[in-house]
């Protein structure tokens, strides 16, 4: 029963809710689960497909009247380093960012709890415990990595890490054809680095240095303030019902 319930994953619909992104709208989402053997390969497959990730569950929009969530991935060979994108990484030669393992901290945490507290204390995560965000980070049947971002140390040349107060968060997933940024944070009270966009394009540079084509950053609704920030990396590909498509303005 299991071996089927892996190879062929069961999908399941939500109840409607208030959407998050468009007032007075309900979302609606198709999910399965992501379990066992099979699942870095049915991670990589769902995400293709528009899904993202979120624990060991895959998801998606399916709403009834509305096809305004759109899955976007970057094109990272061709990426276009604009004077305004050159000008927070130079700023940020500074940070450096390690790869962990998907583990869990109290430091972690607590730069989550401000980040939200600050930029999204209205949110559905607004009142995740400790274990709640443990389980954000370390339930993963996937190939998934946690990068911390701190200042650059007289050792960073040796360790691969930075020294200091922990600045920056990203949790991201390793596929086969990109990288897919499933949640990223960072400290609101650090002025003059641009650290979400900072994290965005460390994340462009390290799949270029895989040789990995995409970075998958979710989803963009046109009219969202909350997602604005995303048609600024471009070339872009929008997943769209005939597949995966560049729009023209990119």
């Amino acid at each position: 029963m299991t071996r089927h319930t892996i190879s062929h994953p069961q999908f399941y619909l939500t109840a409607p809710a208030p959407c998050p992104y468009l007032d007075g709208l309900y979302e609606r989402k198709v999910f399965t689960h992501l379990t066992g053997l099979h699942a870095p390969a049915l991670n990589d497959v769902l995400t293709q497909s528009g899904f993202r990730r979120s624990q060991n569950i895959a998801y998606r929009p399916a709403c009834e009247n509305c096809r305004a969530c759109v899955s976007i991935r970057v094109r990272v060979q061709e990426f276009q380093w604009t004077k305004s994108f050159k000008r927070i990484w130079e700023k940020g030669k500074d940070l450096v960012g390690a790869r962990f393992p998907a583990s869990p901290s109290a430091e972690q945490y607590d730069l989550f709890r401000d980040y939200l507290e600050t930029r999204h204390d209205d949110g559905g995560m607004a009142d995740m415990s400790m274990l709640d965000y443990a389980m954000m980070v370390e339930d993963t049947h996937v190939d998934t990595m946690v990068v911390e971002y701190r200042r650059r140390g007289p050792d960073s040349f040796l360790t691969g890490t930075g020294e200091g107060p922990l600045l920056a968060t990203a949790l991201t997933d390793q596929l086969a054809d990109g990288l897919s940024m499933v949640y990223s944070f960072y400290d609101p009270e650090v002025k003059g680095l641009s650290l979400g966009t900072y994290m965005i394009l460390d994340h462009i540079e390290r799949a270029r240095q895989m040789g990995l084509p995409y970075v998958y950053l979710g989803y963009w609704v046109e009219g969202s303030p909350k997602m604005t920030y995303k048609a600024r990396f471009k070339p872009q590909e929008h997943l769209m019902p005939d597949g995966w498509t560049r729009p023209d303005n990119t």
